[in-house]
């Protein structure tokens, strides 16, 4: 898919920052930001029927996807899907119950179960995915960016593993002591899938993207390393760089990952995210120099009155400080009780606080 099969992009000021280039003000968009905390969301997640039958249907991603770009004035867009369709293309049964999150049939916790894994072909297992990220970029016009997305090999190895969610990921950390080289071989897998994964979306039209590393800060600092980051390296290093003429540019993002942020811009990676528990200041003066920033108000400030949310931005925006390579975000995403005024606060907030930190 070519860029100019779709609208010229109206507003780059997301991109741009992601590559440190001048900005009029700080961009914005929110993790989450299509999800169950907005009414039309949950009414098109109704008339869908599962969550999967949501994701897989072209018409309502897409419908789903551009919602809160009609709400609020964010410079990006994001695909909706979920960070399990790589494990779910590989045969393990992905299903959810209510209130419980994700859960496998067929979880991946012997030599044998990894052995039997195949790399994922996008272009024939999970074509829905990439058909949604052209009928988005179509439906966007050129409004805003699109980003397309994929869960860390970490972070979907626990899942598969686990087969569903954990709080302590007890027989991913045994298997990763006990038996290294099956932890390697199954992170091998799901790197090389994540790669054919994104560079599909990226060819059908999304142009940027993130790496969800949603549990590589349950990991020993040495662990994180090895089990963790290289593996989001390999990513980096094979995801097209360029298409149609613009830089692609990459954000890795690893929930309590603060203490290796010098590691994870060595990546090659264009923009790091941070969560909540990390000072952006002392980030940027760590690698500022090296890539952009993106966070990293606590999600449940939204909770808080509007007057609250504004002085928040602003002490991150001023935290932060002049210059551009700063994208505005949550530490992690919406959570469903927060009122869609408080997210509009937020926003405003941005919007009338930010340009007097750009030239």
């Amino acid at each position: 898919m070519s860029d100019n099969q779709f609208a010229p992009l109206q507003n780059d000021r997301f991109l741009r920052a992601l590559l440190r280039q001048p900005v009029d003000r700080t961009p914005m968009w929110m993790m989450r930001q299509a999800g169950r905390y907005l009414p039309e969301y949950r009414a098109t997640r109704a008339k869908a029927g599962t969550f999967m039958d949501l994701c897989r249907n072209t018409e309502l991603a897409c419908e789903v996807t551009l919602q809160p770009l009609e709400r609020y004035p964010l410079d990006a867009a994001i695909l909706f899907s979920d960070i399990l369709t790589i494990p779910d293309a590989m045969g393990l049964g992905l299903y959810f119950e209510e209130g419980e999150g994700p859960k496998f049939k067929k979880p991946v916790r012997t030599s044998a179960d990894i052995a039997a894994l195949e790399v994922v072909n996008t272009a024939k297992d999970l074509d829905y995915v990439t058909n949604a990220v052209t009928a988005i970029r179509r439906e966007l016009n050129g409004r805003v960016p699109l980003i397309g997305f994929s869960g860390s090999p970490w972070t979907l190895a626990t899942y598969m593993i686990e087969g569903g969610s954990s709080r302590d990921f007890a027989r991913a950390k045994e298997m990763l002591y006990n038996r290294p080289e099956d932890m390697h071989q199954l992170l091998s897998v799901l790197a090389d899938s994540v790669i054919d994964y994104l560079n599909a979306q990226i060819r059908a039209g999304a142009q940027a993207v993130q790496i969800f590393d949603t549990w590589g800060g349950a990991l020993s600092h040495t662990a994180y390393r090895e089990f963790s980051l290289a593996y989001m390296a390999r990513i980096v290093q094979g995801l097209i760089k360029e298409n149609d003429g613009r830089q692609v540019p990459v954000i890795l993002f690893t929930k309590g990952g603060g203490q290796w942020l010098e590691a994870m811009a060595d990546t090659g990676a264009d923009a790091l995210g941070l969560d909540w528990t990390t000072d952006i200041a002392q980030a940027r003066a760590r690698v500022g120099g090296k890539v952009a920033l993106q966070g990293n108000m606590d999600p449940s400030i939204l909770l808080a009155k509007p007057e609250r949310i504004r002085e928040e931005v602003a002490s991150i925006l001023a935290s932060y400080g002049r210059g551009s390579g700063h994208i505005f975000n949550l530490g992690h995403g919406v959570t469903p009780k927060v009122d869609p005024a408080h997210a509009g606060a937020m926003f405003d907030a941005v919007v009338e606080l930010s340009p007097q930190y750009h030239d």
